[in-house]
């Protein structure tokens, strides 16, 4: 057989294996023989290089490492999905559905599992493979092309020839038995292991080199594509099955419901099935099956209107409540956390829950002994739903918050109408620990090398006291502590030294005054200028400025008028620590004249992060939409300030534009 010919079998041969194995779950060879056909594809094409071809499977290997992710416009954006939780919400998305059309007949929708898994678009130009990005905020995504070629399961070149530009969506995943495997190599390496499906997904696809994603048990399933008109399906159901001829893995269990009573049915059936599934799933995904009747529906600001995601109910387990244990934080809040008998709650092993408070331990009467439900919150945070009262046996004891403070015995206190019981002694050794903590870290003055960890350990050993102390750290007591060296400690000295001349509203911030967030020390900050003037306020001048109300300026007063606070802060002084109000550029700042305010969750980077960027620009943050706001940056899951932002005509920024006008690239 002719070289040329024979090259061309082998890559027919293993494309069909790979279909059979990966998308139909029907193979017909061994893995041996699949890898002695691939050896010798891969033989042949090194000795003959010019016969290789983009579609060829030798090119899932993975090419030479990135440097960095590009950006990629989406043609039509990625939207998210709104959540209903109950056959009571399906019930309500088919109602709005109906009032929206102006029609009582039935309606046929489809349903699909909702994976737990990374979205991304896959771009064919005349059926070959060009192009793949990640979801991003909708908007912009990064270029992923060289990771998803060395998806298996993701066909190099369509099955079917199909001319132009076909944009599919779909979602990168790993089943429950690779995810297993990868950890078990990732703990032999002495890395830490994925804490679920889709953190091991995305960690994978964002790998600089590919040669890495190429090696981790990635699988992909399609559910839709950009423009779904350039297909010729009439329905969601049709192009699936289109999808599927094409060569590109669909989901088994996607069903065809032709009444609503299919849907609410089917959503039971999939809540019985998740567990016994090879992958997780998080929900089901319903949409109306008509592509006519979802143009008609369109979509609001972030999502359409022909598709909810339904989510299952949190991940549940039953353990016993072993003990409380009572944690006071910076500001006095003494919180109650359940110590729990450990138990897997959806692969994570828990041992812990907050309480949050007095009246939760009330309204849910919670005993030590008890046995009780727990899930994870949006299958992340532990939460205690009840107790299990019908297993009380008469041995279990009812909890009590303390009515002196855990660690210095003041007396507590809980006001009326608050649901906080708090220790008012501002010298409470646990409230001094955590102002430390917050005074370093990244809401405070962002002190490189003095994270939470090194915090404690200064404070148990009597080395750092108070913040002060922070500013006469000397090299030769560092660098003798465990866990320190030479360089480390030169480097937590240059951090220090730099912050010695921080922003005033930023001081005041990590101070940890309550009530005085970023917000209010920025107005603090913009109306005292200086530290000294600070000092000196009086209340009249706290309550003409706008935004500050009586509970800030009542805490602030309250602050000032401590001693020790006031020797802290000519301490601080005497040590070198001058703050300073930002002085605006001669030129005029980016962001001059914005005032903004976030809604929702940011994916690139944090609030925190993104609030200083504005503020280095000339920005201003606000905390609330009014008349006098330019721009609400809008994550996910947004609130009211969305709703009121498009009532005031403000302009709304996606999180990628945001970064964009910030210059900012996303992670």
């Amino acid at each position: 057989m002719p070289l040329e010919q024979r090259i061309s079998e082998l890559r027919r041969q293993l494309n069909e294996h790979s279909h059979l194995y990966y998308t139909l779950d029907a193979p017909v060879i061994s893995d041996g023989e699949y890898d002695l056909l691939f050896q010798e594809l891969l033989n042949l094409e090194a000795l003959h290089p010019e016969l290789v071809s983009p579609d060829s499977p030798s090119q899932r290997v993975g090419g030479a490492p990135l440097t960095s992710f590009a950006q990629v416009r989406h043609g039509i954006p990625m939207l998210s999905l709104e959540n209903a939780f109950t056959t009571e919400d399906i019930l309500a998305f088919a109602e709005r559905i109906l009032r929206f059309l102006n029609q009582s007949g039935p309606i046929a929708y489809v349903i699909e599992p909702k994976l737990d898994g990374l979205a991304v678009e896959l771009v064919y130009q005349d059926g070959l493979l060009i192009e793949g990005s990640t979801r991003g905020d909708g908007l912009i995504g990064e270029e992923i092309t060289a990771q998803i070629r060395t998806i298996p399961a993701i066909p190099l070149r369509l099955r079917k020839p199909l001319q132009g530009r076909l944009e599919i969506r779909g979602e990168v995943f790993m089943e429950n038995e690779g995810l297993a495997r990868l950890n078990e190599q990732q703990l032999l390496s002495g890395k830490p292991p994925f804490a679920n499906p889709r953190n091991a997904a995305a960690g994978s696809l964002r790998q600089l080199d590919p040669a890495i994603t190429a090696r981790r048990p990635l699988r992909f399933f399609a559910y839709g594509v950009s423009s779904p008109e350039i297909t010729g399906c009439t329905g969601q159901y049709q192009l699936l099955s289109l999808l599927a001829d094409l060569g590109l893995p669909v989901n088994r269990l996607t069903r065809l419901c032709p009444t609503l009573g299919d849907v609410t049915a089917g959503f039971i059936e999939l809540t019985d099935l998740r567990h016994s599934l090879p992958y997780e799933i998080d929900g089901m995904v319903i949409k109306v099956d008509s592509f006519a009747l979802q143009e008609r529906l369109g979509n609001k600001a972030r999502a359409p209107r022909w598709a909810v995601a339904c989510k299952f109910a949190a991940k549940q387990a039953t353990t016993r409540l072993l003990a409380v244990d009572f944690q006071v934080g910076r500001t006095g809040a003494i919180t109650p956390v359940a110590i729990l008998e450990p138990v897997s709650v959806g692969g994570v092993m828990v041992s812990r829950a907050t309480l949050h408070n007095q009246d939760e331990l009330k309204r849910k009467d919670l005993r030590l002994g008890d046995t009780v439900l727990i899930q994870r919150a949006g299958d992340v945070i532990p939460e205690i739903v009840m107790a299990i009262a019908e297993k009380r046996d008469g041995s279990e004891v009812s909890i009590a918050m303390p009515s002196t403070c855990p660690v210095c015995s003041h007396p507590v206190i809980k006001p009326e109408g608050m649901a906080v019981t708090r220790c008012y002694n501002p010298h409470c050794p646990a409230q001094r620990l955590q102002r430390l903590i917050h005074f370093t870290s990244k809401a405070g003055l962002d002190i490189e090398g003095l994270g939470k960890k090194c915090m404690e350990q200064l404070f148990e050993l009597g080395i750092v006291r108070d913040i002060p102390d922070i500013f006469s750290l000397q090299k030769e007591a560092l660098e003798k502590l465990e866990g320190w060296g030479e360089k480390s400690a030169e480097n937590a000295l240059a951090a220090i030294e730099a912050r010695k001349s921080p922003p005033l509203g930023r001081f005041l911030v990590a101070l940890g005054i309550r009530f005085v967030g970023e917000i209010t020390a920025g107005l603090l900050e913009s109306h005292f200028q200086s530290l000294d003037k600070f000092i000196q306020a009086q209340r009249s001048q706290l309550m003409e400025i706008e935004g500050i109300g009586e509970q800030a300026a009542a805490s602030i007063l309250e602050f000032l008028a401590d001693e020790q606070a006031l020797e802290m802060l000519a301490r601080l002084q005497e040590l070198g620590v001058f703050p300073a109000a930002t002085q605006p550029s001669e030129n005029d700042l980016p962001l001059s004249g914005f005032v903004v305010v976030f809604t929702g969750g940011l994916a690139g980077l944090s609030r925190d992060e993104a609030k200083k960027r504005v503020k280095e620009l000339g920005g201003q943050i606000a905390a609330t939409v009014t008349q006098k706001t330019t721009h609400v940056i809008a994550g996910e899951k947004t609130g009211s300030k969305l709703k009121k932002a498009a009532e005031l005509g403000k302009v709304i920024l996606s999180e990628g534009e945001f970064l964009r006008l910030i210059k900012t690239p996303l992670p």
